[in-house]
């Protein structure tokens, strides 16, 4: 009897042990499914994509509005952030960027080296402009780092144009660039040279 009372009181320990376990397990599938749901929300799908998808058409109009300076109207971007997958009717996020000029619209990839060149030059421009506006502050300082050497005489012209349309978005434009043709463009120089020393300003 003593034998049989204990293994009772033994198991009516495990029962309330057992119980207790269950209540932990609930409550951890809960904080999993917390969890589960803070992943998506945060994860590419969630709020990263509500947060790009509401600046995108921020982002091709300012891009759109360099672009027509620099290509008189003939070119603008597109992006596109969801596409239908091939085997079912999901949707995949993406971006794609789209170049529409006057010969139809195109993939990214098959302009040339000096169309992209413009391309990006207003996307980052565009870019850099609508941060600065989310962040509350001004842009002070844009630095072009090469680049001219992809257009022809007619692109660049174009470029200086468009680098001069929105000098008064920035206190000071920097301009680094092999081409001496562009010095003219400009009304203030630093000429580097390199030496043995390393580079050195011989000229300003």
């Amino acid at each position: 009897m003593a034998a049989a009372r204990q293994q009772l009181d033994h198991l009516a320990n495990v029962a309330t042990e057992v119980a207790k376990k269950d209540n932990e397990l609930i409550a951890l599938k809960e904080t999993q499914v917390l969890y589960k749901e803070l992943r998506a929300a945060f994860g590419k799908k969630g709020v990263q994509a509500l947060l790009i998808e509401h600046a995108i058409p921020e982002l091709e109009e300012e891009a759109n509005q360099l672009l027509s300076r620099m290509t008189d109207g003939r070119v603008n971007v597109q992006f596109i952030t969801q596409r239908t997958a091939r085997t079912n009717d999901n949707t995949i996020e993406t971006l794609d960027i789209r170049i529409a000029d006057e010969l139809g619209t195109r993939n990214y990839e098959l302009y040339s080296g000096g169309e992209t060149f413009r391309v990006n030059f207003a996307i980052r421009i565009a870019l850099s402009k609508v941060l600065a506006r989310r962040a509350g502050t001004n842009l002070q300082t844009l630095v072009i780092d090469e680049g001219f050497g992809t257009q022809d005489a007619r692109g660049r012209e174009r470029l200086v144009e468009a680098i001069n349309s929105i000098q008064d978005d920035f206190e000071k434009i920097v301009v680094i660039t092999h081409i001496e043709e562009l010095q003219s463009a400009f009304p203030h120089h630093i000429l580097v040279e390199k030496t043995d020393r390393g580079s050195v300003i011989v000229r300003d």
